[in-house]
C-alpha cells in the first residue's frame, strides 16, 4: 500500500459506477479513507464487499443538501456521478439532465466549499470538445452549445458551473477530467460498454455499427482524477480519452479476446434510424429502456472521425499513461465471466 499524506479523506460521488468504483478502489489502495456516495446502500455493500476504509453515504445528486454534512473533513471531492445517455428511454430527458448534471454539480461544489473542502475534481466528457474529422483534438477545442445534444449540453453547462464558482472563489481549487468511452472490470450497471460486451459475447449484435470512438480503461481515468487532485492546475481541463478505434476494429478485437464469432456486415445508417425509431416506439409502450435511441444514432453519424484526441497536456502535467486496450478488454471479459454473466 502506498502512503499519500496529502490526501487522507476523499468524497466520491457516483461511487458504484464504472469510474466511481474503480476510483474508490484506487484511493483505498493508496491509503485514503473514502466517503462513497451511493444511491443504494445494499448495492454499495455488494460492490465493495471485502474492502475496508470505505464509508457508504446514501444519497442522490438531486438533493445534495441532504448529504452535504458528510462532506466535512474531506480533503477532496471527486464528482463522477451523472445522468447518462444510457438511461434514455427515447425522447427528451433534458429536465433530468439539467437537474442532476448541471444543478447538482453547482450545488455540490458550493456545499463542498461551505464544508471546508478546497479541492474538487469534476468528471467532464470528451463531448464538451469538438474538432474536424481526422484532426487531433485537444482541451482548447470547445464545443458550441448550439452544436450539442442534450447530454453534451448538460456536461458543457456543468463545466461552466464549476468554472464560474472558481471565478468567484479564488481559494477553491478545481480541475476537470474529460474521459472517453470507458471500459473495465466491476461494471455492475452495466454501462453501455459493459452491455456491449455482453451483447457481443452472447451473439446479440446484428451487425457492425458505423462510427469511431475513443476508448479508455476506467482505471486509467481514475488515475487521472487522482493526479488532477494532486498535481492538476486550477481551472484546467485534462483529457483522459484513451485510444481512437472504429467499430470495425473494436468488434473483432472483442471477439478474439472472448473467443466468439462476431458479425462482419456493417449496418447502414438508414437501417439504424429505422431500428431506433421502432425501439423508441416499443419503449413508449412498455416503459423499458431502448438499446438504440435516435439520439444515439444521430450522435454516431455526427461524431464519426472526430475521436482523435491529443493527450500531451495530461501526459505532461499529470503524468498520465494508458494501458494497452487489449488488456482492458481481456480484464473486462474475465470479470463478467467470473461473475457468471455469460
Amino acid at each position: 500500500m502506498q502512503d499519500n499524506t496529502s490526501l487522507r479523506c476523499a468524497f466520491v460521488t457516483g461511487a458504484t459506477g464504472l469510474l466511481g468504483n474503480n476510483l474508490v478502489r484506487e484511493l483505498v489502495w493508496r491509503g485514503v479513507t473514502v466517503k462513497a456516495l451511493v444511491r443504494s446502500a445494499p448495492k454499495g455493500t455488494r460492490q465493495f464487499a471485502g474492502l475496508t476504509g470505505i464509508d457508504l453515504v446514501e444519497g442522490d445528486m438531486a438533493d445534495v443538501a441532504a448529504f452535504a454534512h458528510q462532506l466535512q473533513g474531506c480533503d477532496a471531492v471527486f464528482h463522477t456521478a451523472a445522468f447518462f445517455r444510457d438511461n434514455y428511454k427515447g425522447g427528451s430527458h433534458w429536465q433530468e439532465l439539467e437537474r442532476i448534471n448541471v444543478q447538482g454539480t453547482a450545488s455540490l461544489i458550493e456545499l463542498a466549499y461551505r464544508a471546508g473542502v478546497r479541492r474538487f475534481v469534476h468528471t467532464s466528457s470528451i463531448g464538451v470538445l469538438q474538432g474536424k474529422p481526422g484532426i487531433s483534438v485537444d482541451e482548447s477545442c470547445l464545443r458550441d452549445l448550439d452544436d450539442a445534444d442534450d447530454y453534451y449540453r448538460s456536461k458543457i453547462l456543468a463545466d461552466q458551473a464549476v468554472l464560474h464558482f472558481l471565478a468567484t472563489h479564488p481559494d477553491m481549487h478545481a480541475s476537470l477530467v474529460l474521459p472517453g468511452w470507458m471500459w473495465g472490470p466491476a461494471d455492475i450497471g452495466p454501462t453501455s460498454s459493459g452491455q456491449f460486451v455482453n451483447d457481443v459475447v452472447r451473439g446479440k449484435l446484428p451487425g457492425v455499427v458505423p462510427g469511431s470512438f475513443s476508448v479508455v480503461d476506467a482505471r486509467d481515468v481514475a488515475q487521472a482524477h487522482i493526479a488532477a487532485a494532486l498535481r492538476g492546475q486550477r481551472g484546467e481541463r485534462y483529457l483522459a480519452a484513451g485510444r481512437h478505434m472504429t467499430m470495425r476494429q473494436l468488434v473483432p478485437l472483442l471477439g478474439r479476446v472472448a473467443n466468439v464469432a462476431t458479425p462482419t456486415r456493417e449496418l447502414p445508417l438508414p437501417m439504424l434510424y429505422l431500428l431506433a425509431a421502432v425501439q423508441e416506439l416499443y419503449a413508449r409502450v412498455t416503459g423499458r429502456p431502448v438499446l438504440l435511441s435516435l439520439a444515439t444514432v444521430r450522435l454516431m453519424a455526427r461524431e464519426a472521425g472526430r475521436t482523435h484526441f491529443n493527450h500531451a497536456k495530461s501526459e505532461r502535467e499529470l503524468g498520465l499513461a494508458f494501458r494497452p486496450f487489449e488488456t482492458t478488454v481481456a480484464d473486462t471479459v474475465a470479470w463478467y465471466r467470473g461473475q457468471g454473466w455469460f
